[in-house]
């Protein structure tokens, strides 16, 4: 079946955008494309990284999963999505918004990161809340929390990601 991603938020830009920052993840995402692979065999053939781009494309809702085989049966994966339809229309600061947390150094991205895991609490935290605590904007948090593995939204706050 051939499904779909309309975007009409920029931020939702991010995921896409990171699904294929790396060779690891780009490999993979081909990948899983083509047919359901489990974790192990993804293990096998791109290692610990590739295990980690699976689990970031199913924090972002890019690949769908599915129990496959016997005793014990593997959770297998494959891409949710066949194409992307990008209808977004924003002011120019805002797309520098979402493309200044794409292309932002790992190390750098992990101290806002931490800084907003911070101010998350168990129940989650309203996002105007963490933009104004943080002294940034709107755009720019989403698109960082669209960026992070360990945050997520759920309708306007932010919540950690559950393990």
């Amino acid at each position: 079946m051939n499904r779909i991603k309309v975007i009409s938020e920029v931020s939702e830009l991010v995921p896409i955008l990171r699904a294929v920052d790396t060779d690891v993840k780009r490999k993979v995402f081909v990948k899983l494309s083509a047919d359901w692979a489990t974790a192990d065999q993804i293990h096998k053939e791109f290692g610990k990284d590739g295990v980690e781009a699976v689990q970031f494309f199913e924090k972002m809702k890019l690949v769908e999963s599915r129990w496959q085989g016997d005793v014990p049966p593997k959770k297998a994966f494959h891409t949710y999505y066949t194409s992307f339809q990008v209808n977004a229309t924003c002011p120019i600061l805002e797309i520098s918004d979402v493309l200044a947390a794409v292309t932002m150094p790992q190390k750098d991205f992990e101290k806002l990161e931490k800084k907003i895991l911070a101010k998350v609490t168990e129940e989650g935290t309203y996002s105007g809340t963490l933009a104004e605590d943080l002294k940034m904007n709107q755009t720019f948090l989403k698109s960082l929390i669209r960026r992070s593995a360990k945050m997520e939204f759920r309708g306007q706050r932010v919540e950690k990601v559950k393990l």
